[in-house]
């Protein structure tokens, strides 16, 4: 079994970690903010499923829209729940650290991706 690299090792996840990474950071969410996230979007999760149940079960069209913008409501949630952790996480951390300026522009840079795919 070949062996991993010290720098390919995952990160921990009890930490914020910064990584250099070209001139951005790499950031992690801590382990709560990570589980909150994950526990949002496995409801999405079976909420889409039961979406997908009623469309086998020929379900009115007026049903699925409302479903379905439910859907919509709980992502656009746990995207403005990631931004905030990300605020969190990295801009918060890197004003300290007097990285105001990269910070401010790395959450300018994932606000437009996000605002891009909505």
């Amino acid at each position: 079994m070949p062996r991993r690299l010290a720098s390919r090792r995952k990160p921990t996840r009890d930490a914020l970690l910064r990584t250099p990474r070209g001139p951005q950071m790499q950031v992690f969410l801590t382990t709560e903010q990570e589980r909150a996230l994950d526990a949002r979007l496995a409801r999405i999760e079976g909420h889409l499923a039961a979406v997908r149940r009623m469309l086998a079960e020929h379900q009115d069209c007026n049903s699925l829209l409302v479903q379905l913008a439910a859907v919509k409501s709980a992502l656009n949630q746990a995207i403005l729940m990631l931004l905030e952790s990300h605020m969190e996480a990295c801009i918060i951390a890197c004003a300290v650290d007097a990285e105001n300026r990269a910070a401010l522009e790395g959450l300018k840079e994932a606000m437009a991706i996000v605002l891009r795919k909505t």
